[in-house]
């Protein structure tokens, strides 16, 4: 409150739950309009955090707070359709718009795969990534039964699992899972990484994955993964702003047999993953540029002042 009064900021944007109860206070003590970034609900993420039990304890306050949060914006910004036909059962259109998650072009320029090859001493071996959290709900249980497909398939292939923190609660059981599968010589668990790095790696996949399905919100990796040309496997549950074998492979969700299956073809098939990644990178270009993006959130900004 002391920032937006010292500041004399005429709109408050709250990202996410957490920014959105932050900004909720500060408009009622500053009286300045409050704009909402809707990017997920509490009710697909909050049980898997696992630091609220039991189970019901968790659905309960992620309803509560699927249900509270939204009434107070002067303006919610969704970005998805999906989160925006969510409320819109609860809030009326003309305080509601679909502005879709956006990425920096720029920030991957000049990207090279070279340096970090060497570092995991990967040669030419085929390489499959993932980047993000290690959480539960991104279903790295799926991604990695998919790969003792893919491994079945290209012996040579590596998983690269790459994470920007240092410590996760679910890393572990995820390390051992691949070990039971008996996949853990062909998977790198890898962090923390700096975004400043995250181009790199990128450059270095052959295959990237989104191994998440019935996402309401949009997957960020996936706009990385896009603005890097990288070939994509997604569930479609988690196809944001994609088509199917335009610039992505898209496969039924919780589906990690065909996952697996879509992810060998993308490994073989050299001119298929390069035109998927060709046309994904032009997708955000077109698109999901925030230079774009960013005019339609300033228009929201002036329909609230």
């Amino acid at each position: 409150c002391q920032v937006v009064r010292e500041h004399r900021i005429d709109v408050i944007h709250g990202h996410n739950y957490e920014g959105g109860l932050a900004a909720l206070g500060a408009k009622f003590v500053t009286r300045r309009p409050f704009v909402w970034n809707a990017v997920n609900l509490m009710s697909d993420e909050l049980h898997t955090y696992g630091f609220i039990k039991p189970r019901f304890l968790a659905d309960w306050l992620a309803a509560a707070l699927d249900w509270f949060v939204p009434l107070f914006p002067d303006h919610i910004i969704a970005v998805t359709r999906e989160l925006y036909n969510f409320h819109a059962k609860r809030v009326p259109k003309e305080k509601l718009t679909l502005i879709p998650c956006g990425v920096k072009p720029s920030m991957f320029e000049g990207a090279s795969p070279d340096k970090l090859r060497a570092k995991y001493d990967l040669g030419s071996r085929p390489v499959v990534m993932y980047t993000g959290v290690n959480s539960a709900f991104q279903r790295l249980d799926y991604l990695l039964r998919a790969f003792t497909i893919v491994r079945a398939a290209e012996p040579s292939a590596m998983l690269l699992i790459v994470s920007p923190l240092a410590e996760e609660a679910d890393r572990e059981t995820n390390v051992a899972l691949a070990r039971s599968l008996g996949i853990s010589d062909n998977v790198l668990f890898i962090g923390p990484h700096t975004l400043d790095e995250l181009p790199d790696y990128l450059a270095m996949a052959d295959v990237t994955v989104v191994p998440r399905p019935e996402c309401p919100g949009h997957p960020i990796k996936l706009l990385n993964y896009m603005m890097a040309a990288r070939p994509i496997v997604c569930f479609d549950g988690a196809a944001k702003n994609v088509t199917d074998n335009h610039d992505a492979l898209l496969v039924p969700d919780h589906d990690w047999e065909k996952m697996g299956e879509a992810i060998v073809t993308l490994l073989r098939e050299k001119e298929l993953a390069a035109r998927l990644g060709a046309n994904a990178k032009q997708t955000v270009l077109d698109s999901l540029d925030w230079q774009i993006l960013a005019k339609q959130v300033v228009n929201v900004y002036a329909s609230v002042v």
